[in-house]
């Protein structure tokens, strides 16, 4: 399943507990679906470039929040029950791209292994045995 990132901007007026069951919601949509919410953060309060008009006023100020999640790819036509949402004022599901997990990532072999087997040290070592190469010449 892919990673997505869900990024919500809601109303700044908006109560913590009507936030959470929002995202309660979403969630238990996710796993549903067999997904997983595999991370929530929130920006908190971010002011706005522009003014978004809604029925109930134009609003320079939102409450930002990522969800972070592994569902199928189906899963983004299944988010249009946000769009009749009060609450939000713009979401969007953003897909992670050429991300690999668990033994994926493990087996990896892109044949660039020498980031992974030396340390910034070896590097200053060498350049060292250069140094007092030169300091024995003298």
């Amino acid at each position: 399943m892919p990673l997505y990132d869900c990024m919500l901007l809601l109303k700044p007026h908006v109560r913590k507990e009507s936030v959470m069951e929002l995202i309660s919601r979403v969630g238990k949509h996710v796993y549903r679906r067999n997904g997983v919410l595999t991370d929530l953060k929130s920006f908190g309060t971010v002011q706005l470039g522009y003014g978004i008009k809604k029925l109930d006023g134009r609003y320079y100020q939102g409450q930002m929040m990522q969800m972070t999640m592994m569902t199928p790819p189906s899963f983004n036509n299944e988010l249009h029950y946000l769009n009749k949402e009060d609450r939000l004022l713009r979401w969007i599901l953003v897909k992670h791209r050429d991300v690999k997990f668990g033994r994926d990532f493990l087996n990896e072999d892109d044949g660039d292994t020498r980031m992974l087997r030396s340390s910034m040290y070896d590097v200053d070592s060498e350049e060292d045995e250069e140094d007092s190469d030169d300091h024995e010449d003298e």
